[in-house]
């Protein structure tokens, strides 16, 4: 489903001069499997999902999204993806029911067809009871909910979550969850960012720890375990990280 080869991403800076959001990552996430982009912030996730769904073009690299390169074939990688972040805006004037057939239209889905889809929507997310209330009115889980209905009205196989749940209260995270794991069952491809280690041990098959632009470790949960002879995954990331960074620290006074 995704494919990546040596991802780079560079940004000109006036001060710092070039620099360097993605340095050169490779992973491959599939069908029915959720892959985590693990990371504390400024690791390079955004930059890399942002890519993936053709926000923004690398400065280098390769990227396919079920076949399609997202350089030189953007609006087909546009029909395979559902992106949604915590940064994802709802119209305030508009209702739920308006704002997830606002975009299922724009996808040109048929009336007859958008109408059933949306129907199974808003029954398997929970959303009847706020079908009809505005953006302006809504809670931030309600807004989660809407913008993932949204992301999904066309089915698309890919499905890309960015901190998808930031600011959300714990009975509402529990339900996103819930969600993103139903699409898994549904056997969509979810690559999915975030620097939540339960949300990781909860959820995903594969990951990517990231940190700096640079992928650290990837793998199953247990091979990472095994890997680093570490069974508590929170410390292991907190190990890898700060591994890292003293490479970085000692490179750097060398200099």
């Amino acid at each position: 489903m995704i494919h990546v080869r040596g991802l780079t991403k560079h940004y000109s800076d006036l001060r710092r001069g070039k620099f360097v959001a993605v340095a050169g990552i490779s992973f491959d996430a599939g069908a029915g499997q959720i892959f985590a982009l693990l990371g504390p912030n400024g690791a390079g996730k955004t930059t890399t999902l942002r890519i993936l769904s053709t926000v923004l073009r690398p400065t280098a690299g390769t990227v396919r999204i079920n076949g399609y390169d997202v350089v030189s074939q953007p609006a087909e990688v546009r029909r395979q993806i559902g992106f949604m972040s915590a940064n994802t805006a709802v119209y305030d004037r508009m209702t739920a029911w308006e704002m997830v057939e606002y975009f299922g239209r724009l996808h040109g889905i048929a009336p007859q067809r958008l109408a059933e889809r949306m129907e199974a929507l808003f029954d398997r997310l929970k959303m009847n009871d706020f079908r009809d209330v505005l953006g302006a009115k809504m809670s931030t889980g309600m807004k989660q909910k809407v913008s993932i209905a949204r992301a999904i009205v066309h089915d698309p196989p890919v499905v890309i979550l960015d901190e998808a749940t930031v600011g959300l209260d714990v009975l509402a995270a529990r339900a996103l969850l819930r969600s993103v794991a139903e699409l898994r069952e549904q056997g969509k491809c979810v690559v999915y960012s975030t620097h939540i280690m339960r949300e990781v041990e909860k959820l995903c098959d594969q990951v990517a720890i990231i940190h700096r632009g640079r992928i650290l470790a990837q793998g199953t949960l247990e091979e990472l375990r095994q890997q680093y002879h570490e069974q508590d995954f929170e410390e292991l990331f907190f190990e890898l990280i700060s591994a890292h960074e003293c490479d970085e620290a000692d490179l750097a006074a060398l200099r």
